[in-house]
């Protein structure tokens, strides 16, 4: 255990660091050992991980000071934002150069900062095919994790960017999954046409960082994508069709209108889907499915995920 590397995870309980956590823990001959960083230790979750093997360290990423403390002694740190949480651009981009700072102050060899693409690099905020967000962003959640790329490249240590895909999981936590319309018909709404979304199950990004922690130097000042398949709206609801044994219907309907479904965050997404849409080549094609597995070699499939989760999608 002494000799093992510390790889200190932020948002530990969460879903793309717990994948990390979880990732170490399963793999007893590894040469890493697992710091995992909550805001609360003595949560149910924090509580799990700790009995499962996992040394538990409170800090916050409003906190400086308190990321350095977590972060000494550590090889390798994960680094993740929580745009959903407080819904500020501003907040991800203080919270990222925290990190970045931290683990740098704390002597870090090898930072993972999971990012997203800024899109105002291809839809400026004078080009009106989209609303202009907090008069600042096109897409916030993506473009405040793509200006922060700066602070992890600046800093000066070995770093690699991972660019991460739609999380399959939203089908069951973020309210995308099969609903029911006026006909009486289930459907899943996005404003994808016929292009393809690149998706993920959120285990498998854990489970991909610590393919690149493993791999050493070979991903370091490096940018990485990863996704589990690439799929039509169409090509997604005949697989939920096969799964659940019940027809479901793709609702395509334009991005204006997703913008107006009204809950927290909805312009964002339907920016965020228009911009998957009309920029697909640019956005897939890094996210290379092949080089995913290489990574995580149990990367799921849609089918695989479906069929590990059909229990938890909600049908009526």
């Amino acid at each position: 255990m002494e000799n093992k590397k510390i790889i200190a995870v932020i948002g530990a309980t969460g879903a793309q660091g717990g994948g990390l956590v979880k990732a170490i823990l399963n793999t007893p001959n590894s040469e890493f050992t697992v710091r995992a960083i909550t805001r609360n230790a003595n949560s149910d979750k924090a509580k799990e991980l700790a009995s499962a093997g996992a040394e538990v360290v409170e800090a916050d990423v409003e906190n400086k000071e308190s990321l350095i403390n977590a972060f000494k002694g550590a090889y390798g740190a994960f680094c993740v934002t929580f745009f959903w949480e407080h819904f500020s651009p501003q907040k991800e981009k203080e919270h990222a150069k925290n990190m970045a700072e931290a683990a740098k102050e704390a002597g870090v060899k090898h930072v993972i900062w999971s990012t997203l693409e800024d899109t105002r690099k291809w839809v400026p905020l004078n080009d009106d095919r989209m609303p202009t967000l907090m008069e600042k962003y096109k897409v916030p959640h993506f473009d405040a994790k793509g200006e922060s790329n700066q602070y992890f490249v600046e800093s000066g240590i070995p770093y690699t960017l991972l660019y991460t895909s739609f999380y399959w999981d939203n089908f069951i936590y973020f309210g995308l999954g099969p609903q029911k319309g006026p006909d009486g018909k289930l459907a899943i709404t996005l404003p994808m046409g016929d292009k393809k979304l690149p998706g993920i199950a959120a285990q498998d990004i854990g489970k991909a960082v610590f393919g690149i922690f493993n791999a050493g130097e070979k991903y370091q000042n490096k940018a990485v994508a990863i996704a589990g398949e690439q799929l039509t709206g169409q090509q997604m609801v005949e697989k939920f069709s096969k799964t659940l044994g019940l027809e479901v219907n793709y609702n395509d309907i334009p991005a204006s209108v997703f913008r107006g479904f009204g809950f927290p965050g909805a312009e964002d997404l339907g920016n965020m889907f228009q911009f998957k849409a009309e920029f697909e080549a640019d956005f897939c094609g890094p996210r290379d499915v092949a080089k995913t597995k290489e990574l995580n070699p149990e990367l799921l499939d849609f089918d695989s995920w479906l069929e590990q989760n059909k229990e938890k999608i909600k049908t009526d």
